[in-house]
């Protein structure tokens, strides 16, 4: 067992815990799933589906920077937080952490670890000032439930168990400016991370929490057992609804969230996309 790390719940399994057995069995689903298959099920099917799709993925910025904030925030609350760990060690580690993948040039990079160095000064600060009682029981915990017709998967950055016996699940969010209870109420996977949690611990009350790590500020919400019961029955529908679409019969269609999706190249194979593509790229170029 890590150090730092409440032993109430790590030192017993969890109540309804997948087998490996069971994971082999049937479709596996997750947050990240769901979200992309209602942005676009033809990114779906290039992220999960057909593997060709792999060969286009890019290197984002925001993705390292964000990895590389996870992976240091795990290993802080790890160790204990912010009564075990020294700021100048979570800098330290921080530094060594960098993943460079994706920038433009050295000195957009440097410009972003420099603006990393900052949110965790505040981030360590905030904490400091305001110590709680509650301890993390799992850091990058991979929870799953069966849900039927398929395991429900997520990986959650932090969950703190309160002295009350209270669970919440903590996100990280490194690209956002702010954050309310709005937006965790309406987020699928601090939902979905909740629903899990209630499954798995159906004796203990649940809630959420988003830290938006530019603002350091923070929003909770807990869904009621009826919230989240309704919440179950449509992510089960959603699900049953990907594991029957035919993927391979899609056809694209140009939309928003094509602006910036690794890939188009595989899109643009569709004549009528490509027209599609062409036409909005003539209408977005600026007038000479």
């Amino acid at each position: 067992m890590a150090s730092g790390l409440s032993p109430m719940l790590l030192d017993r399994p969890l109540r309804g815990e997948i087998t490996e057995v069971a994971v082999k069995d049937k479709p596996t689903l997750s947050p990240s799933k769901f979200v992309t298959y209602l942005a676009c099920p033809v990114m779906y099917r290039w992220s999960f589906v057909d593997p060709r799709g792999r060969w286009y993925r890019t290197a984002k910025p925001y993705f390292s920077f964000g990895a590389t904030l996870h992976k240091v925030l795990q290993r802080f609350h790890e160790q204990g937080g912010v009564g075990e760990v020294p700021k100048e060690t979570l800098l330290a580690d921080y530094e060594e952490s960098w993943i460079e993948a994706g920038y433009d040039s050295p000195e957009e990079s440097a410009r972003r670890l420099e603006m990393g160095r900052e949110l965790l000064v505040a981030y360590y600060e905030k904490q400091a000032a305001a110590p709680t009682l509650a301890k993390p029981v799992y850091v990058e915990r991979m929870l799953r439930f069966d849900l039927g017709p398929f395991l429900l998967q997520g990986r959650v950055d932090r969950v703190d168990e309160h002295p009350d016996g209270a669970l919440e699940v903590v996100d990280y969010k490194s690209g956002r400016d702010s954050v309310t209870e709005e937006d965790v109420r309406n987020d699928l996977a601090m939902c979905a991370y909740q629903l899990l949690l209630r499954r798995l611990h159906p004796e203990r009350s649940v809630r959420a929490t988003i830290h938006a790590l530019r603002a350091n500020q923070s929003a909770t919400v807990g869904l009621t057992d009826e919230e989240l019961a309704q919440f179950e029955e449509s992510l089960r529908l959603l699900g049953e609804e990907i594991l029957e679409t035919d993927f391979a019969a899609l056809k694209p269609a140009f939309k928003a969230v094509c602006l910036g999706c690794d890939f188009v190249p595989l899109c643009k194979r569709d004549p009528e996309y490509a027209a599609q593509w062409d036409a909005a790229q003539s209408e977005a170029a600026p007038e000479v």
